[in-house]
């Protein structure tokens, strides 16, 4: 015969994040809501919202990036280099599918990602910085159009 143990949710957040997850799903699911870590469940559903905007802006960077190396880059143009654009426009459109919200976010950053772009393709092409332009030279509907190359 076991005996099953109370579990401190707190101490099972830090060690077994995982079990934490289905603990509090249990809990919640079960109506169980004074054994509910709160603190931390807050604090992941919050975290959710910045993972999602980090992940949009990271897809945004690789695009932009790319689009730069295919525009200044013309002999350097690869296969490669166009799957990685399709494939981050995907995540993107997915990302903005999903997340309607999201596309007044990407429009805020959108000139911000083109800095971080600019930044790595001067070091990626080993081109001066001056070789790009200082602001994004694409519009947001090229930026997301699955078939625009400059």
């Amino acid at each position: 015969m076991s005996i099953e143990l109370p579990i401190d949710s707190k101490h099972l957040y830090n060690t077994d994040f995982v079990r934490w997850v289905e603990t509090t799903v249990e809990q919640l699911r079960a109506q169980d809501y004074a054994n509910v870590d709160w603190d931390n469940l807050i604090e992941e559903i919050a975290d959710m919202s910045k993972r999602e905007r980090k992940s949009l802006k990271n897809n945004l960077v690789v695009v932009l990036l790319h689009l730069l190396k295919w525009h200044y880059q013309p002999q350097q143009r690869s296969g490669s280099w166009r799957g990685s654009i399709r494939e981050h426009r995907r995540r993107i459109a997915d990302d903005l599918k999903d997340s309607p919200s999201l596309n007044s976010y990407f429009q805020a950053v959108l000139a911000e990602c083109y800095a971080s772009a600019r930044a790595q393709a001067a070091d990626e092409t080993e081109l001066p910085l001056e070789t790009f332009p200082f602001d994004c030279p694409y519009t947001p509907s090229q930026v997301l159009d699955p078939e625009f190359l400059p």
